[in-house]
């Protein structure tokens, strides 16, 4: 089973300065058991992996709690960018995303 949601309170306004760690709470989600194999990628508005150029650092697991590496170096005018965290539970492979709003 593959599952694939919007996180909700999105879009998110991200300052171009500002650094952030997203945190997902995998908690209601299908499965028990704490996520493994967690993958963060970062897309641009036309699809493009921009994960090299706005992500840095490792995705952290603490419980049902996933940490995103740093986001950060976002264009504005290149928004919404789109964050998505891939993630197992009990053999589901999981899925939520959410765009963020590049502001000043």
């Amino acid at each position: 089973m593959t599952a694939t949601r919007k996180f909700k309170n999105t879009p998110i306004d991200q300052g171009e300065d500002e650094v952030i760690v997203y945190l997902v709470d995998t908690s209601k989600w299908p499965g028990t058991g704490d996520p493994t194999d967690v993958s963060v990628v970062i897309k641009d508005r036309d699809g493009t992996d921009q994960s090299a150029t706005n992500l840095s650092g490792n995705a952290a697991v603490d419980g049902n709690e996933i940490a995103t590496p740093a986001v950060s170096g976002l264009v504005r005018g290149g928004s919404p960018y789109r964050l998505e965290v891939q993630w197992v539970k009990q053999s589901n492979t999981l899925e939520g995303w959410g765009p963020i709003n590049a502001t000043e």
